[in-house]
This record gives C-alpha cells, structure tokens and sequence, in this order.
C-alpha cells in the first residue's frame, strides 16, 4: 500500500496574524453574512460556517452574491444543470462584464495608475479610462469587429492594455493577450487558434533597464494572422509600427463625454480566451464567460480580499498570466489599480515594495520566489520604505514556505496579513486563499474560497481531513470554463480534469484540508515523489532548501527506472559565489532531515545553470522527470513555452551521462 508522508509539524503552530474585533467588524464578508443571515434566518457565527453554507446551497449562494452586489433581476434559475462538466448557470441572464466597471466610476481617485521604469507615475482618471475604451470601442466597430469575433493583444502590463481588453468586452467581442516576453512563434501558437480580426500590440517595453524592440516580432506575428484586418500600435519606445494604426488615433480624448455603447450578452458569452502553458504541446484555448467571470472576481476580490473603493491594488504579473486578469477585476469594486511595465528587482531587489510605498498600496500580490529573493538579499522594505498603507500581500504561483511567509510578518510589518492563494488558469481564481475574519498560519492558505466545494481525497476517492489528499472540486463554480477553444466535442476538456473521477474536478495539486479548515499544497500530484512506497511532496523538500543561503533555486526529480529503480536527484542553482562543497551538501541533507525527515534526502545533489519554467513561473517537474525516464527532448517539452529553454540542453546532456 502506497501512502503519503507529509513533512513532520510538531502540534499545532500558532498564528502569525489574527483578525482583531474591529477588522471581523468592518469586512466586507462580515456584511454579506449578515445579509445572508437576514434573508436565510441561518445563524452564520464565523467564516467557517458561511463556507459550509455557500458549498451546501450553491443556487442560494450565487444568488446572494447576484443580489448583494445590485447587478439586476436575476432569471428565477440560479443553476439549469450542476452537472459537472456541463453546468450552466443563470439561464435566460444577460449581462456584461464592463457594465460593472461603467458604474464605479468617480472622479475623487484613479481608476489606474501607470508605472514604466523609464517614467514617472502616470494617473489615468475614470474618465479618462471610459472615454479612451469607448473610443476604442467605436474604432474597434469601424474596423468590423462584431460580437464573437476575436481581438488579439501582444503587450506588456500597460494601461493601453487594460483599456483593449474594457473595449474588446463591451461589444461582445472575445479578448485574448500575451505579454511581450513571448517570442513571435510562442504567441501566435496561442493567438492563431483564434483567427483574429485585430491586434493590439505596442512597439516594445522596458525591463531590468533595457529597451526591448518587439518590431521584429511584431512583423513576423502579423504574417502568421492572416486573418487580420488592423494593427494598433502603442508607442512605448517611440518606434515606427509599420503599417499599424497609432493608438491615440482610435483611442482618443475626444470622445469624452459620449460614454460606452455596451452590448448585452448572454451569461455564457465568451469574455476572453486565456491558455495552458503549453509545455507538453498546443497551449490549449480557455474560454471563460462574461456572467461567470464576473461573480467570480465580485466575490474574489470584494468577499475573499476585501477590496473596496478607497483601495489601491498591485499585483505584479504580466498579461500572459491569468493574474492579469485578476488584477483588473479591482476595477469592477472600485478599486484603483497599479499596471507595471518593468522589474520587480531593478535597480534594486526591493524594487516592489517601493513602488507599493511610492503609490500608497494597500494590497500588493508577488510571488513565493520574489519573497524568497528578498530574503536572500536581506531587503527591510519596512525599515526603507513607507508601507503604512499596507494592509495585505497576496502570494501565489507556488507553494509558500513558512519562512517566508513570517519574513514578511517581521519585516513588512506584523499587521499586515500573507493571502497565500492557489487555483489556476482553468478557473481564472482560487480554490483556497485568505479571507479578512480568518487568522493566517504559516505556510497555510488560511481557508477554501466561498463557493468552492474543496476537498482533498485518498486514493480510494474518500474525502480526507488532516492527511494528504488530491484536491478535488466536487460541485461546479461559475467560472469553470465553458469550453476548450477547437474542443467541440468536448474531449480535451474533459481530458483535462474529469477523467480521474468523473463528474468531479481534479486540479493535480496535493493538499491537507486540515482540522482546523486550512489547506496546505504540497506540490503537483503528477510530479509526486514515490520511494519505496512512500508519496512525498516536491515542494515540501524544495522549501527546506530555499532558505539556505548558498541555494538560490532547488529542483527535486522522481524518476522510476528500468528493473524497479528508482532515482531521486536534487538539482541545485547556487547562490553567487557558492561552491557545491560536500559541507554545502551536508548542510542541504540535515535542513531536509531537520524539516521532513531522512525519507526526504535526495540520492544526489547536482549543482544546475538553473531551472527551466513556464512562462508564468512554474517549475518544469513533469516534462524534466519525461526526460529522464527517456523521453525525446523535442517532444516532453515545447521550448518556445519554456522561460529559459537553453536550460533544457543542460538537462538532456545529462540524461545521456545517466543513461
């Protein structure tokens, strides 16, 4: 029998953060309970009960959350069909995603403010937002772009690309983007499933203090489009576009005052395409729907966050990655919000907590890693900078280890609560996160998401508190895609998630939904570590040997070999001036025997060049464990959706020394 061995936690650790009297008080989900309660005449006492609640009744919830956030008459069926997949909800509704945004609208605060690192910040006003999307709008009408026709983006995080995709939704076209960190064949293997009628592009961006000129790429995108009736042209580094339409001219100040034509849409209509990484083939299309995607992100950000209109929200992410769109959800409460064109760690590496101080934010999202590299480097963002308006850091991308979340209680500031978050892509949201009234512990999101029927499950399919499990989702959630793009029959679709279980989601995450109603991820399911017997999680070893200051990046492999071997390696990134010295790897054995225990340790330690990602950051366990166990290099892995894809050589000459 094959059983998992979680990391070893000694009793209960104590919270690092706990929401006092006044925050339970003033949240946002607080009121939403109560409103529940008004209407239920259920007693909801804590999060915890409302979250029962919310999985128990999805139609009662979703309509709460329709009403309690004023957007109309509701059809008299919240859900027509709970099948999964299948489920369709608020039949007969129509709506439209940037109708939510019109009405937040005010002139006393930005809706964005824009930063670049060769610039100042720049403040768009709401009027200014809605009247450069209505111009785009008419524009986009002139151009012949119609409901259900594609505009495709090729930028980087930009406030011109806010306003496309707000222009692009509000006449019921369907909104794709990649950022410009993509090569010109990695994004039109994404955008050229769509055959779209536009592009949205800009003449290059700015990162780590160089310029980078996307005119090439640019040329070559628009040769492999034959679909394309226009080009648009944002101007960041005062490069010609040839051929392309300049943005001031079909995004102009002089429509203000003539306001935005929305189209009324169907509750199901196509918002946006967004896309798998692609590692092992095609990047697979995900369409999400107007109606879905808004409840999604009105709860997210309002309920689960506690964003409102007095606050400033920054996240750090690119257009490729789905908390992009996340992002631009702050609009939808009224939130202003912070696009960045630039390094999280240039000139120095607590760039970040700079600009959250320099433009007053009050909720800021990174990564495990930049966290990690502060750390590192021995940054004391509160001590250099001023983050008194700080209340909350979102993580999310991977895993995040207790040290680093309580480096951020001790040196970002201890009223300041860690929403460490985990979800996907597929929804466009979280499964499991953070929430106002719920104490955080470390290395812990500190509960499942309202509307997310989370569990973790055994390998008989049994529901399981206080042990590993798969996490699965076992009722559906209205931003749950409605399809794959060119899936009709829905195959891949249905490959993708509901093979392993029918009828329930499987994410491929393992995870403890814990007695106390927290969740711990332990790393991907389908890179889980099997010795002897025994499932570990990848990321529980690679978390016990980031924190030392000779590794800058740790990698663990699990390969079953030929004959019932099996092969557990551990690769390396040294920190800058580090050798790989038997004391170096001493100390990486005992920190894993210290924090997991003497299963954990790796047969070897191989110093690496560095570890291959996605695009968005993710660690390439899967296809690297393909490889090893002889898989074809040109075929575990598509190199131009690899971050750094010289790496995969590194690796691949290797396999042949262990062969």
């Amino acid at each position: 029998m094959t059983r998992f061995f979680p990391p070893a936690v000694a009793g209960h650790p104590e919270p690092q953060w706990i929401p006092g009297p006044d925050v339970i008080e003033d949240a946002q989900v607080t009121r939403f309970a109560r409103f529940v309660a008004a209407r239920t005449g259920m007693h909801l006492p804590d999060y915890q009960a409302l979250w029962q609640w919310s999985v128990e009744d999805l139609p009662g919830f979703w309509r709460a959350v329709w009403d309690w956030f004023e957007l109309g008459d509701a059809p008299a069926t919240v859900l027509a069909n709970d099948a999964l997949p299948g489920s369709r909800w608020f039949p007969g509704a129509t709506v439209n995603y940037i109708d939510r945004v019109v009405r937040q609208a005010r002139a006393d605060r930005p809706a964005i403010v824009a930063l670049h690192e060769d610039e100042s910040a720049r403040e768009l006003s709401w009027s200014e937002l809605l009247t450069r999307t209505g111009a785009l709008a008419r524009s986009l009408r002139t151009l012949g772009v119609g409901p259900g026709d594609r505009v495709a983006g090729y930028l980087p995080d930009i406030a011109e690309a806010v306003i496309a995709f707000l222009a692009t939704a509000s006449i019921g076209a369907i909104w794709s983007v990649c950022g410009q960190d993509y090569s010109a064949q990695a994004a039109l293997d994404r955008l050229g499933q769509l055959e779209p009628t536009v592009l949205i592009t800009a003449d290059g961006y700015r990162y780590a203090g160089r310029a980078h000129d996307k005119r090439d790429d640019i040329a070559a995108l628009r040769a492999g489009l034959p679909t394309l009736r226009a080009t648009v042209a944002v101007s960041r580094l005062g490069l010609t576009v040839r051929g392309a339409l300049n943005w001031e001219s079909v995004a102009s100040m002089e429509w203000v005052g003539r306001g935005i034509d929305t189209v009324a849409v169907d509750f199901d209509h196509p918002l946006w395409v967004l896309y798998s990484s692609g590692t092992t083939g095609k990047p697979k299309g995900i369409v999400h729907g107007h109606g879905g995607v808004l409840l999604e992100h009105l709860k997210s950000l309002s309920l689960q966050s506690d964003i409102g209109p007095e606050d400033t929200f920054f996240w750090y992410t690119s257009p490729s990655w789905m908390m992009w769109n996340y992002q631009i959800a702050g609009l939808l409460v009224g939130a202003t919000i912070v696009c960045y064109d630039g390094s999280p760690a240039h000139p120095g590496p607590d760039e970040l907590w700079r600009l959250a101080a320099h433009t007053g934010t009050t909720v800021v999202g990174t990564s495990p890693g930049y966290l990690l590299a502060c750390q590192k480097a021995g940054a004391e963002p509160r001590r250099d900078h001023d983050l008194s308006a700080l209340r909350s850091v979102g993580v999310t991308g991977a895993a995040l280890p207790p040290s680093s979340s309580l480096w951020v209680r001790d040196r970002v500031g201890d009223r300041v609560s860690v929403s460490s978050i985990s979800g996907g892509t597929d929804v466009v949201s979280a499964f499991a996160g953070g929430a106002r009234t719920v104490p955080v512990w470390p290395g812990e999101l500190s509960a499942p998401c309202l509307g997310v029927a989370l569990e973790a499950w055994d390998e008989h399919g049994c529901p399981v508190r206080g042990e590993v499990g798969e996490l699965v989702i076992t009722k559906p959630m209205p931003s749950m895609p409605l399809r794959f793009w060119n899936d009709p029959d829905g195959v891949r679709y249905r490959e993708a998630y509901f093979d392993t279980y029918p009828g329930v989601w499987r994410h491929g995450d393992w995870i403890t939904h814990t007695e106390r109603g927290s969740v711990i991820v332990h790393g991907r399911s389908d890179s889980t570590l099997n010795r002897n017997g025994i499932r570990m999680g990848s990321a529980d070893i690679c978390q016990a040997v980031d924190t030392l200051p000779e590794i800058a990046e740790a990698l663990v492999l699990g390969v079953e070999q030929p004959g019932g071997g099996y092969w557990m390696p551990l690769f390396v990134v040294l920190s800058d001036g580090a050798e790989l010295t038997d004391e170096v790897r001493s100390r990486v054995n005992a920190a894993i025997r210290s924090e997991l225990s003497s299963r954990h340790v790796p047969d070897e330690i191989i110093a690496a060049p560095g570890i291959p990602h996605t695009r968005t950051g993710k660690k390439l366990e899967v296809p690297l464990k393909k490889l090893f166990q002889g898989g074809d290099p040109a075929e575990v892995v598509a190199r131009g959706a690899v971050d750094h894809p010289e790496l995969l050589d590194w690796f691949a000459a290797l396999r042949s020394q262990h062969s």
